[in-house]
This record gives structure tokens, sequence and C-alpha cells, in this order.
């Protein structure tokens, strides 16, 4: 099947939150909260070893986490990248030794990294802050003075797997995970790139909690990962993706937002509210009553600037079990077509980036997805003048076993 130049989908998805592994996992969580103790916090160094731990702070490890996951899930790392984890050299290596990185499979120019945390590295900055004031900058550690940047999340995650793509950092309040997405996406259907890996990571600490007034146990501490692609990309290497993505709006309100998402009343499959959304008076609500809820935060925590990323994570699993049960998605066998990647930034198509749905260009699917199967995402505060809102989408069904090759450019060459 053929693609159109500004279709996005995700291609891989990965999780570092207590209790949750799998994006079914996270929605089971969301859908029925557990009861009883908290489950134990997420432990980063089974996942990226001693020495990812050395010199960065709890939110840079958690992102980390996340993405490892999501470069794996959607075959972007080396099937034997494991036998190259940190922690089967010694502890005390530099941390930024060859060794301690997991490459990626593709040109590191085509994948480009957006973070999005508010409150990530807070206390590094306060406490950096509070020691000039109070003593003197020779008392600092030059090795933990970069954690005060506010864009450390996002450098990270790029020095770790060699993405030399566009590299953003997003603090923008409630809505910055959801807003990390688009951007992610925007940067892909533009043509700057042909893969993102979109990150949001949030945790709880004296400072933060001093900062909003509440306990840890209300607090994310945590980081949700997608790998967003261009659909004609993530075909040529053979990858399936898991969810496509639609329309996304950002309005004063919430219902003009999800009035503008979904014209005419139309009802989605789901709804993922905006955290801890309180429902209004009948006839107030933008999405009518029968439409299934979901608030991620009341499973994980005050997510922040990680919500609009969780939020995606738990939409592809509800997409992946309603393509189950209605057996609505059937997936072929995709043949790996065997190409060598241009290393040269991607030149944009005719077209890409002329909008904000992703999924709407020339060449893209002509059976539009029903609106019931699709996923309602929002974030942000009603009264602050700021929601954002996105719809996820189950993938085209492939009816053909052998898709064609994606047309090469002048910068590239079929082996």
């Amino acid at each position: 099947m053929t693609h159109g130049p500004g279709e996005v989908v995700i291609t891989g998805v990965g999780l570092a939150v207590p209790g949750a592994s799998t994006p079914d996992a996270l929605l089971r969580r969301t859908a029925c909260p557990v009861t009883g103790p908290d489950p134990e916090p997420f432990d980063t160094a089974a996942r990226i070893g001693r020495r990812g731990h050395r010199y960065k702070d709890r939110a840079t490890r958690l992102a980390l986490c996340a993405a490892l996951e999501a470069l794996r899930d959607a075959d972007l790392l080396p099937s034997d990248g494991e036998s190259d984890s940190p922690a089967d050299g010694p502890a005390d290596a530099p941390s930024d030794s060859p060794s301690d990185r997991e490459t990626v499979t593709v040109p590191g120019d085509t994948v480009g990294v957006v973070a999005s945390s508010n409150l990530g590295n807070l206390d590094t900055a306060c406490l950096t802050t509070t020691a000039i004031a109070e003593r003197s900058a020779v008392d600092l550690s030059p090795m933990s003075l970069p954690n005060a940047s506010s864009n450390v999340i996002a450098s990270w995650v790029a020095i770790r797997h060699g993405l030399r793509g566009p590299n953003l950092m997003l603090c923008n309040g409630p809505t910055s995970g959801l807003d990390a997405v688009h951007w992610g996406a925007a940067l892909v259907a533009a043509g700057r790139v042909r893969r993102v890996v979109v990150v949001g990571a949030e945790t709880h600490n004296a400072v933060v909690e001093d900062l909003l007034g509440r306990s840890a146990g209300e607090l994310l501490d945590g980081a949700a990962a997608l790998v967003v692609e261009g659909a004609r990309w993530a075909e040529a290497r053979g990858a399936r993706g898991v969810a496509a993505l639609g329309p996304y709006e950002r309005r004063a309100g919430l219902t003009g937002c999800v009035e503008a998402l979904l014209p005419d009343a139309a009802a989605p499959g789901v709804w993922f509210t905006p955290e801890r959304y309180t429902e209004g008076p009948a006839g107030a609500v933008p999405v009518p009553r029968a439409v299934p809820r979901y608030d991620v935060t009341g499973a994980v925590g005050r997510a922040s600037g990680a919500l609009g990323v969780l939020q995606c994570v738990a939409a592809v699993g509800w997409l992946a079990r309603a393509a189950a049960t209605t057996g609505a998605e059937r997936v072929e066998p995709v043949q790996r077509v065997e190409r060598v990647e241009s290393a040269e930034p991607v030149e944009p198509d005719a077209g890409a980036g002329s909008g904000t749905a992703f999924g709407a260009g020339p060449g893209s699917a002509r059976d539009p997805v029903p609106v019931s199967r699709q996923a309602l995402i929002t974030t942000g505060d009603d009264t602050a003048d700021a929601v954002a809102g996105l719809l996820l989408r189950p993938t085209p069904d492939r009816s053909h076993p052998h898709p064609a090759r994606a047309p090469l450019i002048s910068m590239e060459c079929s082996r």
C-alpha cells in the first residue's frame, strides 16, 4: 500500500512506571485502580544498568528507560543489543563510553528526540542555586551541574543512542506531553527526519512536593515514550505501526477543542480525559456520556508534562484490545525490505506539513477510520485557556502481503 507524505504512525512504545510494563497493563490499572500498598518504585538499574545512573538525575534515568524500551519495540536497536548493556561493564567506567550506548540500526541523522517534563530536574536546579547563594560555585560538582539544564532529558536520550536529528525539550505546562507528540509528528511530516522518539518524564522529590503542595503518593514517578515515524519509512524497513496519528488541536477550552476534533458531535470509541477531570452538568459535557472515560493519573499519579505521552501509550493498549475484540484489524505478515537508509536530511514532500491532521494528506487511506474506532486524548486546564487534543487511530489493514517499496529519492540507494 502507498502512504501519504504526511501520514505518521507509532511504531514503538515504552514505559517506566511502577506496576505497568505494557500498554494493556497501563489501561487495566487505569480502568481498575489497584487498592492496597503502592507498587515498588520503578527500578531503572534493571533496564539501563549501573553505569546508566552515573551523574544523571531520577527523571533522566526514567526517560532513558522508557526511550530504550520504545526503540526496542520499534525494532530500531540491534537484536543483540542486550549483550552491550551498561550492566555488563565495570561500574566506574566513563558514562559516555561507547559500550554505554545502544546505537540505533538506522542512520542517527534520521532520528530526532522531543522530550517533555515540567518538573523533572527542578530539584537539581533549586539545589544548585541554593548552594551558590549560601556558599560558592566552587562547591558544585562539575559532573552534576549539566543536570540543571532544562534540556538534559532530551540530550541524554540522544547521546545514549546516537540520535543526531532535531532535539527539542518542552516545558509547556499541562499540555506539554501532548504538545511533544504533536511536534514530533510535525518534524516527521515536514520531512526534517523520518522518525522521532517522544519522551515524557516526571518524578517526585521534596522540592516538587513543596512546590505543588502534594505528597509523593499523589505524583508520578515514571516515564513513557513513543517512536513516531513516517508510515512510508516504517513500511520500507518492515515495521508495523501500532496506531496512526490523527488531527491535533490546541484551543482555549475543552469544549472548543473537542468540537474541532469531532465535528457533528461524533462519539469516539474512548476518551482519555484531562487530569482529574470532573464531569459537568448534563449538556455541558463535550463527549457523550456513553463513551468510556479513562483518567491515567488515577493509576500513576498526577503526571504533569508526561501525561500526554502516557495517554497515548494507554490508547495504544485500547486500540489493540478493540482490534482483538472486533477482529477489525487483520494484520498480514510484512515483508522486510532490505535497504540502506540515507544519513542525509530528508527533503519535504509536496504537501507535507500542510496541516495538523497527519493522516489526511494525499495518498492516505481512502476510507477514513470511523470515529467510533478512534481514541480521543485531551490534556490541559480548562480554566487556564490551555487545552490540547489528539485523535489516535488504528493503522490501516494491510491487504497486500508484499507492500510496495517506498519510492527512492536522489539521496538513497538500494542494496
